[in-house]
């Protein structure tokens, strides 16, 4: 299924909304919105499991066509899918967003180069520099590298081969320029950010990049180049799901913790109603046809 979405600055994207299976073995079907490939076929794309640059979990990405997309999770109280003449029980809705790769990069180029004091560090190859214990799959990122860390890394060619080294003015100098660019677009996008004045609108942009980054070094090294008071952010909870069942991990959590407050105040708490245990889809044709007769 595709749709026509307006996103940014008025520019309409094409979207494909397609049901799929994320982990093998696991028999859930569950929606993804994501941006058109463009180079035809049903092909998904691959989902990568990477460090978030911030936390360091696990967290899965979208690599598809040479792009590299976050996944946003989305889940009101009550909702269902219609997919063909199919009921899907689970109402949530993932969508893909593009993400510069830099940002997810950036902390595994930080690590690869051994920084030690003022020592700016070694220079290694591409394929020394994502291999990563424990997350095979930056090994996919391998073409997507080649092209974009060129602007935050010194470089060096002998023969055949190139080395790489993250170069901390260039970071500053690229993450400088992100910011200067979102505090441009904030006003355009929600009016309360035209109101306010310049400074605190540069303030918003620095926390929205900063959630992508350190705090040490690259957060507050960019307050400090910009000429901001540095603040320490609060963690923000992302909507991604790390592991396949990171929702029922958080809803168990949620309850135990229901169950310690109500022993501490000694009220009794409500039970939690059990999930109903899905037995199979029932095709929509049959049930609409089954309320026609009743209605004759």
């Amino acid at each position: 299924m595709y749709a026509s979405s307006t996103v940014g600055f008025g520019l309409t994207r094409s979207l494909k909304m397609s049901s799929t299976v994320w982990w093998e073995g696991v028999e859930k079907t569950r929606v993804l919105i994501a941006a058109d490939s463009g180079c035809g076929g049903n092909k998904p794309g691959e989902l990568l499991t990477l460090r978030h640059p911030k936390s360091e979990n696990g967290t899965c990405y979208l690599f598809n066509n040479g792009m590299l997309q976050e996944i946003q999770w989305f889940k009101q109280s009550y909702g269902s899918w219609f997919l063909g003449d199919y009921i899907s029980q689970d109402g949530s809705l993932y969508m893909a967003t593009p993400v510069d790769p830099v940002f997810i990069l950036l902390p595994v180029f930080d690590q690869a180069r051994m920084k030690k004091g003022d020592d700016p560090g070694k220079f290694r190859q591409l394929d020394e520099i994502l291999f990563v214990e424990g997350y095979p799959e930056y090994q996919h990122l391998l073409s997507l590298a080649e092209k974009c860390m060129e602007i935050v890394c010194q470089t060096q060619e002998v023969g055949s081969m190139k080395f790489y080294r993250l170069d901390n003015s260039k970071v500053l100098a690229w993450l400088t320029c992100k910011v200067r660019s979102l505090k441009k677009a904030l006003p355009a996008l929600d009016k309360n950010y035209a109101a306010q004045d310049e400074k605190q609108t540069l303030v918003d942009a620095v926390s929205i990049v900063g959630e992508y980054l350190k705090t040490e070094p690259w957060l507050k090294l960019l307050y400090d180049r910009l000429g901001l008071e540095f603040v320490d952010p609060t963690t923000k909870e992302t909507n991604t799901e790390t592991f396949p069942n990171a929702i029922e991990n958080k809803m168990e959590y949620s309850n135990s913790l229901q169950e310690r407050a109500n022993k501490k105040t000694g009220k009794p708490g409500k039970q939690t109603k059990q999930a109903k245990v899905e037995t199979g889809s029932k095709n929509i044709r049959d049930m609409f046809s089954r309320a026609c007769k009743k209605k004759c």
